[in-house]
């Protein structure tokens, strides 16, 4: 008996429960909302993958509509096609709001703008000035500059007789660099609203008709809870790594730790640090218009900085080394061979950063390699016995050693060098003084007599 009261009562207690949910869901569902997408910054990878999630999230709450409040000056337009593709494909209304006062549209935001459902507007906000320029601001040249303006100027009007807007006004944005306030998007037919804040925006919005990827929705807007979605803390940290100086330093930091690792095998500590460096880097780099070959130029002069720790002294080694490390923190991001598509942004390491981490990089190395030399250290791996057995025996310069030559030790021709500024002739004795590898480090003992 008691068991069949047990048994009784707990059917009632998940009874209670099940009904409670439902009703739960139910209210959910009956819930009206709202989703807001703040995009305060440049159009870049970041910022589709920002709206996508937002579209979606927004999508699975059977939102009423998706508000994206808009201050840009600008960004990529490879990423300005996929956000605008996203907005089309959407099933939510999408509403792109200019604001606060102050805030523009600018460049990659008009498209943004004109792709909406509704084009909305604070006072005082601006749109417009898409057309296109190299990179950091320049001119491009006539013929280019025809041939990037026309793909770009049918992009626009594409968007504006989806949307019905005014293909020419938008295409003198483009073609004529021209910006509009305000009112004067509102007067030739840009935009569709303009309105002091969210709240004044919703009203208005309420009733009216949008055209989506599911079809003709009537929006209402009345009574909405507005929820605003943010970035997560993954794509604020991929966000502070997507910077070109943060890149740059990254692989520098990354690429010095693993080659004091290869020099000194055993450490730990210092490859540790540099792949996570670099694996950190790559996540900012991908998220970034980078360019491979500036990323090649940077591997070159790590790789010359290695064989200049295994060719003791200052070399042709090392000083392409430098050479490349500067050229590819310069070509690194930029743009330099293809121009970019819209005013901004210029993704530029900046001139100070090259010449500072170039200088680190430089110095560290050197005197990483002093250390190694002082401490009797190896280069290149493990040394043979050998090799240990070389230190301070005798024998011959075969070549010049300016600061890089040929000796012959042990019966044996090897690979030398000698300190910089010392002269070795072909002929003259020397003794080693170090074993790196497969280089010896040599002094010369005394110059050979002539007769």
């Amino acid at each position: 008996m008691r068991l069949f009261r047990l048994i009784w009562i707990l059917a009632i207690i998940v009874a209670t429960l099940a009904i409670g949910w439902q009703s739960a869901d139910a209210a959910r569902g009956n819930t009206r909302s709202v989703l807001v997408i703040d995009i305060d910054g440049q159009i870049d990878p970041l910022s589709v993958d920002y709206i996508s999630r937002g579209l979606d999230e927004a999508r699975r709450e059977a939102a009423s509509l998706v508000v994206i409040r808009l201050d840009t000056p600008g960004g990529l337009l490879q990423s300005t096609r996929e956000i605008v593709e996203l907005m089309f494909e959407s099933h939510v209304p999408i509403a792109v709001y200019v604001a606060p006062a102050g805030a523009r549209a600018a460049s990659a935001g008009t498209f943004l703008l004109a792709a909406s459902n509704f084009a909305v507007m604070a006072p005082g906000t601006s749109v417009g000035a898409a057309s296109p320029v190299g990179s950091g601001g320049t001119e491009l040249p006539a013929t280019l500059s025809r041939k990037v303006s026309e793909g770009t100027r049918a992009f626009v009007r594409s968007i504006a007789d989806v949307r019905g807007r005014n293909a020419a006004a938008l295409e003198d944005t483009v073609s004529k660099a021209a910006a509009y306030s305000a009112q004067e998007a509102l007067d030739i037919g840009i935009v569709d609203l303009i309105v002091p804040d969210l709240q004044t925006m919703l009203d208005q919005l309420h009733g009216r008709t949008a055209e989506t990827a599911g079809g003709r929705i009537v929006v209402s807007t009345a009574g909405v809870t507005v929820h605003r979605t943010s970035r997560t803390l993954v794509e604020r940290v991929v966000e502070v790594l997507a910077n070109p100086n943060v890149v740059l330093a990254l692989f520098l930091i990354g690429g010095l730790g693993v080659l004091v690792e290869l020099s000194s095998p055993g450490l730990f500590a210092p490859g540790i640090v540099g792949i996570l460096a670099t694996t950190l880097g790559f996540v900012g780099f991908l998220s970034l218009p980078g360019s491979w070959g500036g990323l090649l130029l940077i591997a070159l002069a790590l790789g010359l900085f290695y064989a200049e720790s295994v060719a003791p002294g200052f070399s042709a080694f090392g000083a392409g080394g430098v050479v490349a490390l500067l050229l590819g923190s310069i070509f690194l991001f930029g743009n330099y061979f293809s121009p970019s598509d819209l005013p901004e942004p210029s993704y530029m390491v900046s001139p100070v950063m090259i010449a500072i981490t170039t200088a680190i990089s430089v110095v560290a190395w050197v005197l990483f390699i002093r250390f190694v030399r002082a401490e009797g250290g190896t280069s290149g791996g493990f040394q043979t016995e050998e090799e240990l057995n070389l230190e301070g025996a005798w024998g011959v310069a075969t070549s010049d050693i300016e600061p890089s030559g040929k000796v012959r030790v042990a019966n044996q021709e090897w690979a030398a060098s000698t300190d910089p500024g010392v002269s070795i002739r072909a002929g003259d004795e020397i003794r080693v003084q170090g074993v790196y590898g497969q280089v010896l480090r040599v002094e010369k003992l005394y110059q050979k007599r002539r007769r």
